[in-house]
């Protein structure tokens, strides 16, 4: 019986042992190569001291080792924290220390300017690294991680776990500003892997190709549906478009999702993509923001024979909805409907069910609607609530989640997108929190104001533009505020736009009006 993480890997592995299952450049493993170094490295992991709920982070390039520390966690009985590689130094430590990690699994490379920070993390018993170093700078016990993954797992292997607890924490950006940690139990990543893999048909045909961050729900979901289903992952980093052109080639493969970003840069004029043939290229899947309709009007020109899902989710519930590749000429601009063995309900502010044409918040339910957020009980309660519409018969128990996104629904019940109700950033499929970046520009000593809105964007859903005042004496320019947060923050997270302002808007109660600044730009408040 499968009902935690690593058993989807065990029965791939039992099923159907020679099979490829994990691809990066040269290196090629089957499911029993990958079930064997992922034994091993739990047996490592529980000997380095991991036990039963113990937080393990996980900060590499998406590698094999990346593949393999999720599912050894996972069998170590850990919960295994992923961490974009793209990150700096202050933002793993935040993490590391928000969410009391036992241990981190990195390179040497990056260790380096982690050290600083990780010494004054109380909770670390150890490192796992991909090489030996002088272990006399680091003051915790060093494993290398190949030689835990050739550790031989015993035959009787107790399980500590079961399908409630705890597996994993994504952390997201939060209105607050730090990164806050989503909780998700095994059942809720199965139930996400089964959902999907119903309703992209999902088999152990399939080869995916795997380009966004582990990180991220749907990225992670590339991993759990391709080893649920027995199927091959096949693991890519990419500056340029073509490269991905190519991977899609070589690899023959059927299956791809991707952030509006991706889709832009493969659907301009001078991609290769116009000029590839691609046969076994089964489905493309968008999430992370609207496609923009041209983009959608070249992808289908260009791959007639490619089924375009278009898909909605928020990481607090995975994915929620999506629109069947049949309707894309009817609804284009839709959400679709609810994802297989869930409800999608609207909500008003008065919390009741909204008609055919009214706009109210998007309601999740189903057995995705994650744990809450990591040591946050006053923000998991405002987003996980009980269900408004249950008789009171079945009790307040079950939570669904409010997901701050305000919908329409038409007659047939597809779904539209309006806005946000918070003022977070979506931009490339990252959800980017206004405070954090406001952060950033403080940090440079000079400011003695600065707020930051989003800007719509055709391509990437949201721009970043800040607003910022000068602290008196002191000088600045838009450029010089640019390559500072180039040095504090991911690409990602950098403005595109910096504005200095004699002052910034306030309220009544003194707090910087945002409304006014999107009004300043022309934009509805």
């Amino acid at each position: 019986m499968d009902f935690l993480l690593h058993h989807m890997l065990r029965t791939s592995a039992v099923r159907d042992p020679n099979k490829e299952a994990l691809v990066h450049g040269s290196i090629r493993l089957s499911y029993r190569q990958v079930a064997e170094r992922c034994a091993g490295l739990a047996v490592g992991l529980r000997a380095a001291g991991v036990r039963r709920g113990d937080r393990i982070g996980i900060f590499l390039e998406p590698s094999v080792p990346q593949v393999l520390s999720i599912f050894g966690i996972s069998q170590a009985g850990g919960v295994y924290v992923p961490i974009n590689q793209v990150l700096f130094p202050e933002q793993v430590a935040h993490i590391a220390r928000d969410c009391g990690m036992t241990g981190l699994i990195t390179t040497k490379q990056k260790l380096a300017a982690l050290l600083p920070l990780l010494r004054d993390i109380p909770t670390f018993k150890f490192l796992v690294l991909d090489e030996s170093v002088s272990k006399d700078d680091i003051p915790l016990p060093v494993h290398v991680f190949d030689e835990l993954c050739r550790l031989q797992c015993p035959a009787q292997w107790k399980e500590t776990s079961i399908e409630k607890d705890l597996a994993a924490i994504l952390y997201t950006s939060g209105s607050t500003g730090k990164p806050k940690g989503v909780m998700l139990s095994h059942a809720q990543i199965m139930a996400g892997a089964s959902i999907v893999s119903t309703y992209l048909e999902i088999t152990e045909r399939d080869r995916i190709l795997a380009v966004l961050p582990f990180s991220f729900d749907a990225g992670m979901n590339q991993l759990t549906t391709a080893f649920q289903q027995g199927a091959t992952l096949v693991l890519a980093t990419f500056v340029f478009a073509r490269e991905i052109v190519q991977m899609l080639a070589k690899e023959q493969i059927t299956g791809l999702a991707g952030v509006p970003t991706l889709w832009s840069l493969l659907a301009q004029p001078s991609s290769t993509l116009h000029k590839t043939k691609l046969p076994h290229l089964r489905y493309i899947t968008n999430t992370g923001g609207a496609m923009p309709q041209p983009v959608l009007k070249t992808l289908r020109q260009v791959l007639p024979t490619t089924n375009i899902v278009l898909m909605y989710g928020l990481t607090e519930a995975f994915r929620s909805t999506y629109l069947p590749p049949e309707q894309l000429d009817r609804r284009p601009t839709s959400m679709g409907k609810a994802i297989p063995n869930t409800e999608i309900l609207v909500v008003n502010e008065q919390g009741q069910p909204c008609k055919p044409g009214e706009v109210g918040e998007l309601v999740h339910r189903g057995p995705t609607v994650s744990m809450g957020y990591w040591g946050q009980p006053e923000l998991t309660a405002k987003v996980l609530r009980p269900h408004p519409f249950l008789p009171k018969e079945l009790g307040d128990q079950e939570r669904v989640c409010y997901s701050g996104d305000l919908v329409t629904m038409d007659d047939e019940g597809f779904l539209y997108f309006v806005g946000r109700r918070d003022t977070m950033i979506k931009s490339s499929g990252f959800r980017i929190s206004p405070t954090e970046v406001e952060e950033a520009l403080f940090s440079c000593g000079k400011l003695k104001g600065a707020a930051v809105i989003g800007i719509p964007d055709e391509v990437m859903g949201q721009t970043i533009k800040a607003f910022v005042v000068v602290k008196d004496g002191e000088t600045t320019t838009a450029h010089d505020m640019l390559a500072h947060c180039g040095e504090k923050l991911p690409r990602h997270m950098v403005p595109k736009a910096v504005e200095i302002l004699s002052d910034l808007p306030k309220t009544a109660s003194g707090k910087v009006d945002y409304p006014a600044l999107r009004r300043r730009e022309g934009l509805t408040a």
